[in-house]
């Protein structure tokens, strides 16, 4: 592979995004020896020449209105990549970056054409999102080209490219380990190195509730308290001012952000601040679901959702909906509950999970906000013009083949090999494992849809989508550079097994 020796380098220092760029965009790979754009491009064609870019290049765009954003990440991006101010519009500049909107009938979402000559370098894409991806493509080349005399020597070429799929997503967990604003930001500049476009943002579970909600306050200065290691440790949590400024700063780089608020089960901190609304739980999952019996609990549960959906302009909040049998036992024994089973005619305790789900996408639904789910939610009858489904259990395709016969649009993350919290080989021993396997580099790399199931319908796909869990993330080096060698603290949940 001709990209071996700049591949290294970002497997070193950063090991996560490393993959990231091999799950979503190796095809092609092979054959193309020297081309220095990741995801590799559908064409790359090396020509003679360079064209040399310096502080007397300026930045050219008849729709500098529409383009303002990407003209302006462009301007900051090199000045603090390779010291270079560029200027917009500049008389008598001695070069030029033109950046060219051309709406083209045949043309897809996000395509660019990049083409550098001695003369000029030209950006053109039907888009704004398109000419950003070509920006993005035009900074990582230069970050590689040579410098002389104050001047970035950049190679001439031709790249033409659109991705495969609109969703390119990565998940973050920060119920279990909390980051923070700066270190999220971090994350979405790498996401934005490798052009991936959702940030499907973790924010509730057992150990921490994470989003301030005005409406109910304890929710983080309680439910706040703690994370995966420390029971007791501070609150810490986003408030709703931090979470503007995260969302305007991924949308300056074209990237979504997703929220999850987790229900009914993993509910563990929120009814820690408001156990009115627990639905109780086992001894090793305590309080872990909401209650389903209380019409007061979906009036909570819409508040909040209400509230969520204002910080969010994505039009999108992922309920959860996983793994609620690990703590529903004690829904059979409540008065309401029973009552509720029979005004609603439901049978057995997935039923009731059912109902529970339903009444919430139609909360989402009335706010004109789209319902997004885990898996088990695939046979819910939820509305399939405003539900997406997550499949994550790569132990049971059935799902999958439920979701794409039910209409349902579906993002890929199974586990193996798409959660980043496993190990990737057999000398690391802190991590999850599934059966005794791990998640090496090569299987993220040949990951094939149609070797999972035959009945896959492409135009169902949305994408695919990486999960980082927090359990085994006790820092953020280890967050940033993979998965740490040597003998720690043993970890194991339920839906693991070794």
């Amino acid at each position: 592979m001709g990209q071996n020796k700049f591949i290294a380098y970002y497997i070193r220092e950063m090991r996560i995004v490393s993959v990231i760029y091999l799950l979503f965009f190796s095809a092609g790979l092979m054959g193309q020896e020297s081309c220095p754009v990741i995801p590799m491009p559908k064409k790359y064609h090396e020509m003679n020449g360079s064209f040399k870019l310096s502080a007397n290049t300026s930045i050219l765009a008849a729709d500098r209105d529409a383009l303002s954003s990407g003209i302006h990440f462009l301007q900051k991006e090199m000045l603090r990549r390779r010291q270079i101010p560029l200027t917009f519009g500049a008389p008598g500049a001695s070069s030029v970056i033109k950046l060219i909107l051309s709406k083209k009938k045949d043309s897809k979402d996000d395509a660019y054409i990049l083409e550098i000559t001695k003369d000029r370098v030209t950006i053109e894409a039907g888009s704004p999102s398109g000419i950003f991806y070509g920006i993005v493509s035009l900074l990582q080349i230069s970050s590689l080209a040579g410098q002389e005399k104050g001047a970035v020597i950049l190679p001439a070429c031709k790249v033409e490219d659109y991705p495969e799929y609109a969703w390119r997503g990565f998940m973050l967990d920060e119920s279990r380990h909390f980051f923070g604003t700066e270190k999220v930001k971090q994350l979405l500049d790498w996401m934005t190195f490798y052009k991936l476009n959702r940030f499907h943002w973790h924010l509730t579970d057992e150990p921490g509730w994470r989003i301030e909600i005005k409406k109910y306050p304890l929710l983080t200065l309680v439910g706040g308290i703690g994370n995966f290691l420390e029971e007791h440790a501070p609150a810490q949590y986003y408030t709703q001012e931090q979470i503007n400024e995260i969302v305007s700063y991924a949308a300056e780089r074209y990237i979504e952000v997703i929220p999850e608020i987790d229900m009914p089960g993993h509910a563990t901190a929120a009814n820690r601040a408001y156990p009115q609304h627990s639905g109780g739980g086992t001894g090793q999952h305590p309080e872990f679901t909401f209650h389903p019996g209380k019409e007061s609990t979906y009036q909570y549960l819409s508040n909040i959702l209400k509230e969520v959906n204002a910080l969010f302009p994505s039009g999108l909040i992922h309920l959860g909906g996983d793994e609620v049998s690990f703590g529903n036992q004690q829904w059979s024994t409540f008065p309401e509950v029973k009552q509720l089973m029979e005004k609603e005619h439901l049978v057995g305790l997935k039923q009731v999970e059912k109902y529970f789900i339903k009444r919430m996408s139609d909360t989402l639904a009335s706010i004109n906000t789209k319902t997004l789910v885990w898996d088990e939610a695939a046979g819910f009858n939820l509305p399939k013009e405003s539900t997406i489904i997550f499949w994550w259990r790569q132990d049971k395709p059935e799902q999958l083949d439920t979701a794409i016969k039910n209409g349902y649009q579906v993002v890929i993350c199974p586990r193996l090999p798409f959660y980043f919290d496993f190990v990737q080989d057999s000398t690391h021993h802190y991590g999850r494992r599934w059966e005794g396997n791990f998640n090496t580099i090569k299987t993220v790399y040949s990951f094939s849809l149609p070797a999972v199931s035959p009945k896959i319908a492409r135009g169902q796909i949305l994408g695919v989508q990486a999960n980082l869990w927090a359990e085994t993330l006790e820092n953020i080096n280890r967050a940033r550079s993979g998965w740490a060698h040597g003998e720690r603290r043993p970890y194991k949940r339920p839906t693991d097994k070794d």
